[in-house]
């Protein structure tokens, strides 16, 4: 094998930093911990990612979480998973990652990707593919995953190892040795756990005498993170009983890291259904309590690795991608919208909710651990901005941080398909949104949020979660729709939503509960003549002319029943498809004004940022559809950073006759930066929605302001 000047240059400049590092008495003097990850399995999101956190509980993204490598530079497929960085006995750093692009591999690969580096910024790399490397042996191996690097002090070498699966055999973690300038192994793998059954994912830790494997057990059934436990690294592991993950979520990818200056351990895994990851702390590596009230991020890892580094490190990383907001954390003042907060290098923007005194506010900036803010205290911002200068470590930036009135987002939190109605009985408005912020739309509850004005919200509470009141599914609660009923002298409200692809019904007397499901889906079927698609995304609407009540879902196509006066089922053989073109994607709402039924859906993916909505008329509830020639309603506006504008209702104001579109879109300013996690961190806004003398809908301007000047 070839090996390059640049890569000899580097191994002997290892070897002389060895002979130096084994006359220290102590180990580097430690000051905070650098966290390497890659964020998901959609394109550009296979990538290796750096954070940096001063005590191990809170953690900032590096280079506002874009990749720190290029992986088409260094795999052979184009993604790289799972990195794993080990701290090497030379003073080097050692990192190997799975060589594998998912939108186009799927869960099947056959190489690993070895890097090398002294500084953290620069890595030297190697790809080994363990089919053509071993053929004889390893020829049929069809997953090569989460490899991991750790000194053997008996044998002086850094091992590897890594699951592999043959054929369609169980995942079988192996290991070998890494040959003496890290650009390949020096033999062929050998099985390192002996267990029946699949397991992946293991992460090695020794500690007084013993060698602490932790692994995912991959049985069906049997799924989680379990422990193994040998006197030797590579041979002798018996596994323990139970599972040492704290969680009934799925597992996978376990880290561990020691925190410095103690002897305390942090166990965390990724739990990559629910968009998160779980930190447990750890005095004997047997037993474990959940710390995730202690934990922030800033972005949404997966299967990563944690390593304590040095201030000179530390410096180091951030004078490569380090930022503004490294220093600036955010605001502790409650007026801020926090998940809005912009910080860029040279300005500041603080969002607030509608009717904030900007003469005499406070940011109450959050900083890290010694960074000074001048000035201190309340400042007049209804002039404009204000200077701040930000000093640490010395060094002192000045920026202009801005106060800004915003009433969009209208509700704090993700949340995304918001349904609004007015209450007639309680003159108010209510909205019925999906809650967001679970990672793949993972969601199992609903909220309800009230309004007088459209502008200030109070969440009203949980009103059906899928665990406890929904018998017939208990997953992927999604975009809900209502309608208040006057029943002789009084109200009924029912409320259609999603869960699990299915469509179900719950009724209450009062807008914000407590509903009660019917107990058993309402539309689980496809329509005749219909093949794909999903039943989601209903739409529930009361024709003023005939009296009728319709409901209308789909996803790929829009189908519409007429409701029965229950109000509970449907009637069959109503049912008609209406899908208008291509365009639909999702997401129909359904209105009347002026003679004119008005029909709207979403076009595109909601992970999309051109996600939007676009319109048809018609002069029935059941069609046919009429689509203008300029049907857009409402689409993203890059100037201002919004992005992933859909999934819309609409409301009427009597009162002053005028029409308002409640949407949702990415978040700001981040959503743009997530990838498909922006489709499932999303925000709810309302606009005004016009209509033309001809009563064509003009197309809606997508507002930070939102209807704060109402």
């Amino acid at each position: 094998m070839q090996i390059s000047r640049t890569l000899r240059t580097m191994t002997l400049t290892g070897l002389a930093i060895f002979f130096l590092a084994s006359c220290q008495p102590t180990e580097p003097d430690y000051s905070a911990y650098l966290f390497a990850y890659f964020t998901g399995n959609g394109p550009g999101e296979e990538q290796v990612h750096y954070a940096i956190s001063k005590d191990g509980y809170h953690y900032q993204a590096l280079n506002d979480n874009r990749p720190v490598i290029d992986s088409k530079t260094i795999s052979e497929s184009g993604g790289v998973r799972d990195p794993h960085i080990l701290r090497g006995q030379d003073g080097q750093f050692y990192m190997v990652v799975t060589d594998l692009y998912v939108p186009e591999m799927g869960w099947q690969n056959t190489a690993m990707v070895l890097l090398k580096s002294s500084d953290l910024v620069n890595w030297t790399h190697t790809v080994i593919d363990i089919p053509a490397t071993y053929p004889d042996n390893f020829g049929d191996v069809n997953r090569v995953w989460a490899p991991q690097t750790i000194y053997d002090p008996e044998a002086k070498k850094y091992m590897l190892y890594w699951s592999m699966r043959h054929n369609q055999d169980a995942d079988i973690i192996y290991y070998a040795y890494a040959n003496a300038d890290f650009t390949g192994l020096e033999s062929e793998p050998k099985q390192l756990l002996f267990k029946k059954g699949a397991c992946i994912d293991g992460d090695i830790v020794l500690k007084d005498g013993k060698c602490y494997l932790f692994f995912k057990n991959e049985d069906e059934g049997a799924k989680g993170i379990m422990l193994a436990i040998s006197d030797q690294i590579n041979e002798g592991y018996e596994v323990q009983e139970g599972f040492v993950d704290q969680t009934d979520d799925a597992v996978e990818g376990s880290g561990t890291f020691k925190l410095i200056g103690t002897d305390q351990y942090i166990l965390m895994y990724d739990l990559y259904t629910a968009g998160k990851y779980q930190f447990c702390v750890t005095d004997d590596l047997q037993n474990f309590q959940v710390i995730d009230e202690d934990i922030s991020m800033d972005f949404h890892p997966r299967h990563g690795s944690v390593i304590p580094i040095t201030r000179k490190e530390q410096e180091r990383l951030l004078d490569k991608w380090g930022k503004l907001s490294m220093l600036v954390l955010g605001s502790e003042n409650e007026q801020v919208r926090q998940n809005n907060i912009e910080i860029e290098e040279e300005q500041i923007v603080l969002p607030v909710a509608p009717g904030t005194d900007l003469s005499g506010f406070d940011p109450d900036f959050t900083v890290s651990e010694g960074v000074e803010v001048t000035p201190p205290g309340a400042q007049d911002f209804s002039g404009g901005p204000v200077s701040y200068t930000f000093t640490a470590d010395g060094k002192t930036r000045t920026v202009a941080v801005s106060v800004a009135g915003r009433a969009n987002p209208v509700l704090a939190g993700y949340y995304a398909d918001p349904e609004i109605i007015y209450s007639e009985r309680e003159k108010k408005y209510f909205l019925y949104p999906t809650s967001d912020g679970f990672n793949g739309w993972s969601g199992k509850y609903f909220e309800v949020f009230a309004s007088d004005d459209l502008v200030n919200w109070s969440n009203e509470g949980k009103i059906i979660d899928l665990t406890k009141d929904v018998s017939w599914a208990d997953r992927n609660a999604w975009a809900p729709c209502a309608i208040e009923k006057k029943v002789g002298d009084s109200y009924k409200y029912y409320y259609y939503f999603t869960a699990a692809q299915k469509i179900g019904v719950a009724v209450a007397d009062n807008p914000i509960g407590p509903f009660k499901d019917s107990g058993q889906a309402l539309i689980n079927f496809k329509p005749d003549g219909v093949e794909g698609g999903q039943e989601i995304d209903p739409d529930v609407f009361h024709d003023p002319q005939s009296g009728k009540d319709y409901l209308y879902w789909g996803n790929g196509y829009m189908a519409v029943a007429e409701l029965n006066e229950d109000m509970v089922s449907i009637k069959k053989e109503t049912i008609r498809v209406l899908t208008p073109d291509r365009t639909y994607r999702e997401g129909t709402e359904v209105f009347y004004r002026d003679g004119k039924y008005y029909f709207l859906w979403s076009e595109d993916d909601t992970r999309s940022p051109n996600y939007r909505v676009r319109y048809a008329t018609a002069d029935s509830p059941l069609g046919p559809l009429n689509i203008p020639e300029n049907n857009l309603v409402i689409e993203k506006d890059p100037d201002q950073g919004i992005y992933g504008t859909g999934h819309n209702s609409v409301i009427h104001d009597q009162a002053n006759d005028q029409w308002y579109i409640v949407y949702h879109r990415f978040n700001k300013p981040k959503g743009i930066d997530m990838g498909d996690a922006a489709g499932f961190n999303r925000e709810v806004c309302i606009d005004k929605l016009t209509f033309d003398a001809a009563g064509a809908i003009q197309e809606v301007q997508p507002t930070l302001e939102g209807l704060l000047s109402e």
